[in-house]
């Protein structure tokens, strides 16, 4: 959930270091810190984002080569001692690394019985001092990495720099890195598309490897010193710039970037003869789509929520169960795999460590898995080796917005896909492709008229805990708002399919509590009006997002209008004033809504 970046070559390292790790910025945040190489290394680290790391930093440092991390705390609280880097007891050896190192606490143990004094609180720290006493050893860096790691039980992305050598080591278990390859410098970064901007040529680490890194060459080995071959990819370029533009914040930028990051997903994808997706990347014919027994759907947060709205809309289309799983639960479950069966991993930054234990599981139990990923060329996406990109294009803030729609219309496309193989007639399909091809201009045309998202902050902002209430499709698209409150206005919320209210949480309502409700125009309409019926008799105030000229509004103390959408495309319009919401109201309550609280954008660590 940290982010490393690393440089060697013949500039100055500080500034490209610095640039690499602003645009890391976003996998972790707590605290950040540089080494740089020039004759000794000097560690420069501190509490807080890069821009308060970088205030430290002398003019005028000269070193071309260096490595610098940005820090979601792990062990040890967050402190400047236990900001990274850290280096080894002479000075001789720093490291930044990513990940967990689970027998840490008999390693440091270890090494104080050794009188070597431990400085941070950090699992991490240990391995700069173990490196340190495997190089004297024999002076070889890359050998005595390969020793430290051997000793170490874990998961680990990890930079090593030498005083004494012209050269980078890095390894890799469980905790993405990859290295770019320019003319004369080569680069480092737990994040492939970080590296677009310095090169297009990478190499992609696989677990178990071992890499040392000079300014010109790449030599990769595994953990138990066989030799392996260097394959450089050429980088995919995507679609938008990973810059903030005339916005004052990336999540408000992604949220109206929106209708065109759905025209990138659906381009291409549409069959509107035969009322069918065409998702090539899923490997999967007709004949094939037509024997599937079942379909299971698996991801985190944000993508968890896309993948319930996909079961439904598969069940609906298709005619077959699908159901969707917790990533970080499922493997610990003993899930029964059906290898006949369809397997979805959702993932945005393709690097979840919990959906990619997922993957790993089903795969050992003989199953086939399909990844629905945003970042092309991520562990996760090398993993499946096939399935859908969904072309959301750079996502910086948080709190994901344009990377859930993306997901639910490339989930959308399949589920039509199965459908027509099934039982889905080529009419409806062709009824929900164009549909389909409406969302961007409808979104664009919301938000050009967002009606009244300032009386909903409002209404929420001060809240004990907010409800957010659907039925059908509505009901994930419910959690999706409250995750996004939560995630970026630190309030407590609750998520319920609107029938649920009766059976418990109902009785937590007093006067004035603020519900949401997502009621588009469908067949659960008017059982949701039952709810919210319950909800105002208890003194509720109820903020309603609903269809244009719909005379539920009359029923609601806020009423936020989308445009006219056909049902089974509703989340897609309905997510976005609940984006808005929270959006607001994170920025009326003064907090940094890019970068909320203990949260990481890559969640790397299990």
């Amino acid at each position: 959930m940290c982010g490393i970046f690393g440089y060697i070559g013949s500039k100055r390292a500080t500034p490209i270091l610095i640039d690499g790790m602003r645009r890391l910025e976003y996998r972790g945040y707590d605290s950040t810190g540089i080494a740089i190489k020039d004759g000794d290394i000097s560690i420069f680290k501190k509490v807080g984002k890069v821009s308060e790391m970088r205030s430290i930093l002398p003019l005028n440092i000269q070193g071309t080569s260096g490595i610098g991390h940005t820090r979601w705390a792990t062990h040890g609280g967050v402190t400047d001692a236990n900001a990274h880097p850290h280096a080894s007891a002479s000075g001789d050896v720093v490291i930044v690394h990513n990940g967990i190192i689970n027998n840490s606490r008999l390693l440091r143990a270890s090494l104080m019985a050794q009188g070597i004094e431990l400085k941070s609180e950090t699992d991490s720290e240990a391995l700069a001092h173990m490196i340190e006493i495997e190089l004297a050893i024999d002076d070889d860096p890359e050998a005595a990495v390969r020793r430290a790691l051997q000793k170490a039980v874990g998961t680990w992305g990890l930079c090593v720099l030498f005083k004494n050598h012209d050269l980078i080591v890095v390894a890799r278990n469980g905790s993405p890195l990859v290295i770019g390859k320019g003319d004369g410098e080569t680069f480092i970064s737990s994040d492939g598309p970080t590296l677009s901007e310095f090169t297009d040529r990478v190499v992609y680490l696989e677990d178990g490897d071992i890499a040392v890194v000079t300014a010109t060459s790449i030599k990769r080995s595994s953990l138990k010193g066989d030799s392996k071959k260097v394959e450089v990819t050429v980088l995919e370029k995507s679609w938008g710039e990973a810059e903030l533009g005339a916005y004052e914040h990336f999540m408000l930028k992604e949220i109206h970037e929106q209708p065109d990051a759905l025209r990138h997903c659906i381009s291409g994808r549409l069959d509107r003869v035969r009322g069918n997706g065409r998702l090539g990347g899923l490997r999967l014919s007709p004949s094939d789509l037509a024997k599937v027994p079942h379909v299971r759907l698996i991801g985190c947060g944000t993508a968890l929520n896309a993948a319930e709205i996909g079961q439904l809309l598969i069940e609906k289309l298709a005619r077959i169960p699908a159901v969707t799983h917790i990533a970080s639960e499922f493997r610990y479950n003993e899930p029964v795999i059906n290898p006949n069966a369809l397997h979805f991993v959702i993932s945005q930054s393709g690097e979840t460590a919990d959906t990619l234990s997922a993957v790993k599981e089903i795969q050992l139990k003989g199953g086939q898995v399909h990844g629905v990923i945003n970042v092309v060329g991520s562990t996760i996406a090398r993993q499946c080796r096939q399935g859908v990109y969904i072309h959301s294009g750079p996502e910086q803030s948080v709190a994901s917005t344009k990377a859930f729609s993306n997901m639910v219309a490339a989930l959308t496309m399949f589920a039509l896909q199965v459908g027509r193989s099934r039982s889905t007639s080529k009419e409806r399909g062709q009824e929900i492709i164009h549909g389909l091809q409406q969302i961007p201009h409808l979104i664009e045309e919301y938000l050009e008229n967002q009606g009244p998202i300032m009386e909903a902050v409002e209404l929420v902002k001060n809240a004990k805990s907010v409800f957010f209430l659907g039925r059908g499709l509505s009901a994930p698209v419910a959690k999706e708002g409250a995750l996004k409150l939560m995630e970026v206005a630190y309030i407590p919320c609750l998520a319920y399919p609107a029938g649920e209210m009766k059976h418990g949480p109902i009785a937590l309502l007093e006067e004035g509590s603020p519900i949401i409700f997502i009621v588009p125009n469908d067949h659960v309409k008017e059982k949701t009006v039952s709810a919210i019926h319950e909800s105002k008799a208890r003194g509720a105030k109820i903020i309603l997002i609903h269809e244009e000229g719909d005379d539920i509004s009359l029923e609601g103390d806020v009423n936020i209008a989308i445009p006219k959408v056909h049902s089974l495309l509703s989340p897609l319009l309905t997510v976005v004033p609940l984006q808005l919401i929270a959006y607001h109201t994170a920025i009326t309550l003064g907090h940094d809504v890019d970068r909320p609280r203990n949260l990481a954008k890559s969640v790397t660590v299990e």
